[in-house]
C-alpha cells in the first residue's frame, strides 16, 4: 500500500532528511586514502546519535552498520569494516538512512578516493545525472515507469548498464515502503505520482553487465563481472509544483 503523507508528516520528515544529508556530507569528507570504511560508519553513528536521530540500517533486518559503504565493484549493502582501508582510485558509495520524528530520509552519493581514472569518472557523472533524469520525472500525475525510464535511457546509451535486482523505493515511517521504483521501464506504466508520496530514487549503474552476486555474508552485492558501480539517490517528495528534494542541502 502506498503512503501519502499529509503537510505535518512531510515536515517531520523533511528533519529526518536533512540530517541523513548532513550525516552523508560528514561521510563524504572523511573519504581518503588510508581512512578505514569503519571508522566513517562510527563517525556518522555519533554524529546521527549526537542530533538526537537514530541510524536507521543499524539492526535491520540483521544489517550490523549504521551506513552501506560499497567500494568499487560493490553496488551496494557493503559492510564496513577495519579492514576495508581506502586507497587511492577507490570510488566510495555511501548510503545513510538516518531516523527522526518516527520517519526516515534516505540518500547515497559516490566519492571519489583522490584521483580517479577518467573512465571512474565518467561513470559517477553519467549515473548522478540519471538520478536528476529521474527525478525530473517524478512529476505529480506521472507514473513510476516514467521515472526509471528516464535513468535508463541516459545511461544506456552511453555503455552503461542498470542493477535490475534493487530498486528505489517509497520510504517513511518505514525503510522501505510501497511503491517500488526501479531504474528501467516503460514510460507511463507502474503506480500514477500524486502529491504526498515520498519516494527514494536511487540509480546503481555498473560499468559492464548489470547482474551482481550476494557475497557470503549475505548483505553485500557485487557485480559479476568485476566491473565498478555508482550509487546515487535523494529522498523525494512529489507536490503539486513539481518534485521537492527532501535530501538536498541548502
Amino acid at each position: 500500500m502506498i503512503v501519502v503523507k499529509t503537510a505535518r508528516e512531510i515536515q517531520k520528515m523533511q528533519d529526518a532528511c536533512t540530517l541523513s544529508a548532513r550525516a552523508l556530507k560528514l561521510a563524504g569528507e572523511m573519504v581518503e586514502p588510508g581512512v578505514s570504511t569503519l571508522e566513517i560508519d562510527t563517525a556518522v553513528r555519533k554524529f546521527i546519535e549526537g542530533e538526537g536521530g537514530i541510524p536507521s540500517t543499524l539492526g535491520y533486518e540483521g544489517y550490523p552498520a549504521s551506513t552501506c559503504i560499497s567500494v568499487n565493484s560493490v553496488v551496494v549493502h557493503g559492510i564496513p569494516s577495519k579492514k576495508t582501508i581506502l586507497r587511492q582510485g577507490d570510488i566510495v558509495s555511501i548510503d545513510i538512512m538516518a531516523g527522526m520524528h518516527g520517519y526516515h530520509g534516505d540518500n547515497a552519493y559516490t566519492y571519489p578516493c583522490g584521483d580517479i581514472t577518467k573512465e571512474a569518472q565518467a561513470l559517477l557523472d553519467a549515473t548522478k545525472e540519471s538520478l536528476y533524469e529521474g527525478i525530473r520525472q517524478a512529476q505529480a500525475g506521472n507514473r513510476i515507469g516514467d521515472i526509471g525510464s528516464a535513468v535508463q535511457r541516459y545511461v544506456e546509451p552511453r555503455g552503461y548498464s542498470v542493477v535490475r535486482s534493487f530498486t528505489g523505493h517509497g520510504v517513511g515511517t518505514n525503510l522501505h515502503e510501497d511503491p517500488s521504483v526501479p531504474n528501467y521501464g516503460t514510460p507511463g506504466r507502474g503506480p500514477r505520482l500524486i502529491p504526498g508520496m515520498t519516494i527514494a530514487i536511487e540509480p546503481m549503474i555498473t560499468a559492464g553487465d548489470h547482474k551482481v552476486k550476494i557475497l557470503s555474508d549475505d548483505w553485500t552485492a557485487v557485480t559479476v563481472d568485476g566491473s565498478l558501480a555508482a550509487h546515487f539517490e535523494h529522498t523525494v517528495c512529489i507536490t503539486p509544483d513539481g518534485p521537492r528534494i527532501m535530501t538536498l542541502l541548502k
